[in-house]
């Protein structure tokens, strides 16, 4: 089985020196050369026959905690058809609740809770109840207010949809979250779909519930489950990405799941781990050139 190891920097600290690359690829078997992806940030070094976890395991210990992501793979069914996403803290830099909540005064107590639902210290679907009556009340126009002046695409998250969509793939945001949001944040980043918790309303304010039954974890496993059915794509080729416990589901059920910057459980149940990258990191893993990288 050939095997690729992609190294990936960030443009806002160093890089990937071409030196630390050599380092890498001197430890592995082989001696691989390292094949560019972009010049100073990402590349690929192939190992034929090897194991994928050994080989992680040395490539880490010869990155010696410099600030770069690892990811071991096989080189077959790198290039995914399905992208499934987390949105909060994801796609996007922030957690839409906790934004909702300062806006009337609670944000500490709210981004606690949402703190340990992500960590899966407490179960999700009380745990969003419990936060969203806290935001009874709250008008429709502090949501439109909120989305416009607080929530922000995650860099190189355009350009991770966009580019997998130009080759082919399929692309669903599916989060905890609400479709108030989930909407917005799709069109804006290209996603082909989006699925969300409906928060309900009294008029023009919040009524402190959300329409039952609530997506969370399972539901974010049905939804990859119900892509890969529906357009007839072997399991290997989908990728689904998330922070929180309630994407660990759909992370280990995946071709391949990725922990982008998450929490410490998440990280070490998934098959790869982005700590340090951006979005476009996702690119690079599956192994296109920085030449091919669009939107």
């Amino acid at each position: 089985m050939q095997i690729v190891v992609t190294l990936i920097g960030t443009p806002a600290s160093d890089g990937l020196p071409a030196s630390l690359a050599r380092k890498v690829a001197e430890r592995l078997p082989g001696a691989p050369r390292p094949v560019w992806l972009a010049d100073d940030l990402a590349c690929d070094l192939s190992c034929a026959g090897a194991d994928p976890t050994a080989i992680a395991t040395v490539a880490n210990a010869a990155l010696d905690g410099a600030p770069i992501d690892c990811v071991v793979q096989p080189v077959a069914g790198r290039r995914k058809r399905l992208l499934v996403a987390d949105m909060d803290s994801t796609i996007i830099e922030q957690e839409c609740i906790d934004e909702l909540a300062d806006a009337v005064g609670l944000r500490d107590r709210v981004s606690a809770i949402t703190e340990r639902a992500m960590r899966g210290e407490i179960a999700f679907e009380p745990a969003l109840r419990e936060r969203v009556a806290l935001l009874k009340g709250l008008n429709r126009d502090a949501l439109a207010r909120v989305y416009d002046q607080r929530i922000r695409l995650r860099p190189g998250a355009r350009q991770l949809v966009a580019t997998m969509r130009a080759h082919g793939a399929y692309a669903a945001l599916v989060s905890g979250g609400f479709t108030f949001f989930t909407e917005r944040i799709a069109e804006a980043a290209g996603f082909d779909e989006n699925r969300a918790n409906v928060l309900e309303f009294e008029g023009d304010s919040l009524a402190g519930t959300v329409r039952e039954p609530i997506l969370s974890r399972q539901a974010k496993l049905d939804t990859l489950e119900e892509l890969t059915r529906r357009l007839a794509i072997d399991r290997s080729l989908t990728l689904a990405i998330g922070d929180g416990a309630n994407d660990l589901a759909m992370i280990t059920a995946a071709g391949l799941g990725v922990a982008f910057h998450a929490k410490p459980a998440v990280a070490a149940a998934a098959h790869a781990r982005i700590d340090h990258g951006d979005l476009e990191a996702l690119l690079y893993v599956q192994g296109y050139h920085a030449g091919e990288i669009v939107g």
